[in-house]
This record gives structure tokens, C-alpha cells and sequence, in this order.
């Protein structure tokens, strides 16, 4: 009980900071509120594991992890390139540019709404552990298997939000349109685009926790000796547990600048949406 109060007394003051915070509701106090969960959240661990003894290998503190981190740099690095930048970036651009071509000739050919859907529900329906070892063998065990594992992954959430994004027009805007003489291609291209870039970003920036998770998953099947998911899985087998959170902090901060990336572009191009008006 004595080791539970400084933990205690820690979590409520963190509360009641952030709860005074929260009431000013501007972007700054917003962050603020953020990072001192954030690092309410690594104290506390840190305390705990002390506190208790835990072991290393069932929870390594904050603290380890750190360690295992700055200590395995240029390891962590290479992991990283051929991981994120090789497998899960090529896969989710290829997947990404596939799916919304694909939109657009689904949108454009009824005979496409009736046939190609129903197959891209089956695909998105196959469990990524059964088909990543079969794509492995069929691309063999560099970055390129984990491309295309990614590709599988990403296709069909952005695909669906395009095809969404699509019909998102109503019949007064495309009559408009059609009034100025303008045919397919030039109203797709300046009404029926600009209209679908909302959902188009809102299938991107879900696939880009899936490309991460697809790639590193793909790794545990087949791999060569360097890459998250093949480090994640012989760190496990030698118990070395902070070399494994490395790994994962490495992913998530990956994944959040991935996705923070794509949410920037986001605004950037769709600045005249009500979901990019953010008060301060």
C-alpha cells in the first residue's frame, strides 16, 4: 500500500492539471494536455515497475527501453529503411494510386459496380497471416513481398472511400456542370475530385496504420536478416524485451508521422472543407 501512494498522488495531480487545462479549449492548452498525459503515462510505468519489481521480461520501464534505443541506433535505423521507407511506403503509394484508378473505372463502367466490388470485398475479407506467407514465396523475401502484402491491405478502404467520395455530388452540382458543356473527364476532374478529396484522405490516412502493421507482419513469414518484424520476432526469442519496445516505439512514431503527414496534405488541399475549420 505504502508504494501505491506516491503512485496515486502522481496520477491525480497530473488529473487535476489536466482537467484545469481542458477548460481554456485552445490549440495550445490542447497540446498541452497531450504531452502531460503523455508523460504522466511513462512516470507512472516507470514507477510501477519499480515499485513492484516487475521483470524485464514481462515489462522493461521506460527507462530500459530508452536504453535499448539510443543504444541500437544505426540497428534500429536499417530496420526502419527497409521496414517503412521500402516495404510499407512503396506498398501503401502503389496501393493508393491502384485503388483510386480503380474508383474512377468502377465509377465509370456499371458493368465494374456489379463484378469488381463483390471481389474486392473478398480480398479485403482474407486474413493477412494467410496470405502474406503465399506472397512471400511469390516475391521472394526482400522489401517487395512486404509491398505487396501492404498493397492487399490498403486497397480496399481507400478504395470504398473513393467510390464514396465519387457519388458525394449532388444532382444540382453535376446538371451545372453539364450546362457549361463539360463531359466526363473535365467534370471528374474539376467537380467530382476536388468533392471526393475528403474521403479519398479519410481511406489514406486509415491505410496508413495498415501498411505499417501489414509490412512488419509480413516479416515474421520471411525476411532478410534486418527489417521491425523480423527484429520484433528473434528479439523475442533471446528475451530481449527492450529491444522489442524499441522496435515498437520506432513503429508508432513512425505511424504518427506517417499519418500526421498525410493529414497535412489533407489540409493543404482541402482547406475549403468545414473539417479543416479548427478553432483556436
Amino acid at each position: 500500500m505504502t508504494a501505491a501512494l506516491p503512485i496515486i498522488a502522481v496520477w491525480l495531480a497530473a488529473l487535476g492539471l489536466n482537467a484545469w487545462l481542458a477548460r481554456f479549449d485552445t490549440r495550445t492548452t490542447r497540446l498541452l494536455v497531450a504531452l502531460i498525459f503523455g508523460a504522466t503515462v511513462l512516470i507512472l510505468w516507470e514507477m510501477i515497475v519499480r515499485a513492484y519489481a516487475v521483470p524485464m521480461v514481462i515489462l522493461p520501464a521506460p527507462s530500459q527501453i530508452a536504453r535499448a534505443f539510443a543504444g541500437n541506433l544505426p540497428l534500429l535505423w536499417g530496420d526502419f529503411v527497409q521496414t517503412i521507407l521500402k516495404g510499407a511506403l512503396s506498398g501503401w503509394l502503389i496501393g493508393a494510386a491502384a485503388a483510386v484508378a480503380t474508383a474512377i473505372a468502377i465509377d465509370r463502367s456499371p458493368f465494374l459496380q456489379r463484378g469488381l466490388l463483390p471481389i474486392g470485398n473478398f480480398v479485403a475479407a482474407l486474413p493477412i497471416v494467410g496470405i502474406a506467407p503465399i506472397l512471400v514465396m511469390w516475391f521472394g523475401f526482400d522489401w517487395q513481398s512486404k509491398a505487396a502484402v501492404v498493397v492487399v491491405m490498403v486497397f480496399f478502404p481507400i478504395l470504398v472511400n473513393a467510390l464514396a467520395g465519387l457519388a458525394a455530388t449532388d444532382a444540382l452540382q453535376r446538371d451545372l456542370i453539364a450546362t457549361w458543356n463539360a463531359g466526363y473527364w473535365q467534370s471528374l476532374w474539376k467537380l467530382r475530385l476536388p468533392a471526393a478529396l475528403p474521403f479519398i484522405f479519410n481511406g489514406l490516412k486509415i491505410s496508413t496504420t495498415l501498411a505499417l502493421i501489414g509490412a512488419i507482419v509480413a516479416e515474421f513469414f520471411g525476411s532478410p536478416t534486418r527489417g521491425m518484424g523480423f527484429r520484433i520476432s528473434t528479439a523475442v526469442g533471446q528475451l530481449d524485451l527492450p529491444l522489442v519496445w524499441a522496435e515498437i516505439v520506432v513503429a508508432a512514431l513512425a505511424g504518427s508521422a506517417f499519418y500526421g503527414l498525410v493529414a497535412l496534405v489533407e489540409a493543404r488541399l482541402t482547406f475549403w472543407h468545414p473539417s479543416q475549420r479548427i478553432t483556436t
